[in-house]
């Protein structure tokens, strides 16, 4: 054990002393806010800047009157449309849109605009809802509907979505706030795992290939320096995590404080809603804004130890896979052949969180997902914001704890024989050999 813990702190003091992992670990939480703040103001400045585009209008139909808007100016012209084509070319305007003079409102085809350049999307867009507008005031006016009436019979209606428990105690819930935990937390997890699992098989592909782990195998059980080595950088995965999440809330409260928003009167507001279920006005946020963040509030500790769990469950199953593979090789680009099979599983549950955990968390898919070993990590993580049942979060649990001692049986005996090995062709026939020898 005494030996365990030597290679764990050998590989974590390797790394955090590292300049990389400082870079990593301290700019990486300061850069991305840096860069959204930098990209959101250079797209203000560019709404804000942008000039007024003159569209030419050749209505032949003589239906529509279009209106100026702060991007685009609408000039009406007339004649032929080979002559407004020719000046079109010779001036500077943005586009010209031709309406033909046979158009029928009940089947508007035959609407085209010249550009000299490709347009963007929204560019089209708008003037399209600038068409279906009038086609759709025409329509109404065709069968003598008061415009007015079917405004009055529009009506949007928001659901207060509350979780009644068995207690019969009431709590606010989002559902649009729960989808962004689970993809968020699903995310996270899967980049961990690669990152982390990648970092196990390059460290020991370098030791493989610089004979230095033939010297430290002279001391130690190759068991035990795979166990170190994972365990090792795993404690180097939990300690930026944790340092993470410290920069989040010192720059979280810095950006609060500096638009004026007291923290504390907010924190108040959400636990009195939380109490009484009424997200009224106090002044600190909207009352959106307080109820996502009591939701916010009151998944934090399950979703923070519950990320922790997986984290390590994921990472530790998943490591000892990665640090087999590195054991058999003897360069990452041979290493590239028994990647896929350990990749398919996160794949899968990656895909599989998109496709239908967090739409339909509580389905049969989700479930099995959220259960198996592989597949755990992401798939529940997926679905722990929606509320999963206890037993079913225990089972999960437990059979990653048992995949994690499994994956690392078999690596164990891979490893072993795999690390001292240079030269060899590798194969799945060899790895099969490898893991049947005794000794």
């Amino acid at each position: 054990m005494n030996k365990i813990l030597l290679i764990i702190q050998r590989e974590f003091l390797n790394r955090v002393q590292k300049k990389s992992f400082l870079i990593a670990t301290i700019l990486l939480p300061l850069v991305f806010p840096a860069l959204m703040a930098i990209l959101i103001y250079v797209f203000i400045q560019q709404q804000e800047n942008a000039k007024q585009e003159v569209v030419d209008v050749l209505d032949e139909s003589g239906l529509f009157t279009f209106e100026d808007s702060k991007k685009y100016k609408y000039i009406e012209i007339s004649g032929p449309l080979e002559k407004a084509k020719t000046v079109y070319q010779e001036g500077d305007h943005f586009a010209l849109l031709v309406i033909p003079k046979e158009l029928e409102i009940s089947k508007p085809e035959g609407i085209s605009m010249f550009t000299k350049i490709n347009p963007s999307p929204s560019a089209i867009e708008s003037i399209e809802d600038q068409i279906e507008t009038q086609i759709r005031d025409q329509k109404l006016s065709d069968y003598k509907i008061d415009k007015q009436v079917l405004e009055n019979l529009k009506t949007n209606v928001s659901i207060n979505s509350i979780n009644l428990s068995d207690d019969g105690k009431e709590k606010s819930s989002d559902t649009k706030v729960l989808f962004g935990l689970g993809f968020g937390a699903g995310i996270l997890i899967y980049m961990f795992i690669f990152i982390y699992g990648m970092q196990i098989m390059q460290g020991v592909i370098e030791e493989k290939t610089s004979k230095v782990v033939e010297v430290i195998v002279s001391s130690v059980r190759p068991f035990q320096l795979m166990m170190g080595k994972i365990v090792g950088i795993a404690s180097v995965g939990l300690l930026q995590f944790v340092i993470w999440i410290v920069l989040i809330g010192v720059v979280s409260t810095a950006i609060f404080a500096m638009f004026g928003i007291d923290v504390n009167a907010q924190q108040q507001a959400i636990m009195e809603a939380n109490q009484t279920g009424s997200f009224a006005s106090s002044g600190a946020a909207s009352p959106e804004m307080q109820k996502m963040l009591g939701v916010l509030s009151d998944k934090f500790l399950m979703m923070a130890s519950s990320f922790l769990f997986y984290f390590l469950g994921g990472y530790l199953l998943y490591g000892s896979l990665f640090a087999a593979v590195g054991s058999a090789v003897d360069s990452p680009s041979e290493a590239q052949q028994f990647m896929l099979p350990i990749t398919i599983p996160l794949l899968v549950a990656y895909f599989g969180l998109f496709t239908f955990i967090l739409n339909d968390p509580h389905g049969s898919g989700s479930f099995w997902l959220s259960v198996i070993p592989f597949t755990s990590p992401i798939a529940m993580m997926g679905r722990i914001p929606f509320g999963v049942p206890w037993p079913e979060l225990l089972l999960s649990m437990a059979l990653l704890i048992g995949g994690f001692i499994f994956t690392t049986w078999i690596a164990g005996r891979i490893y072993r024989v795999g690390i001292l090995m240079h030269g060899t062709k590798v194969n799945y026939k060899v790895l099969t050999k490898w893991f049947m020898m005794k000794g």
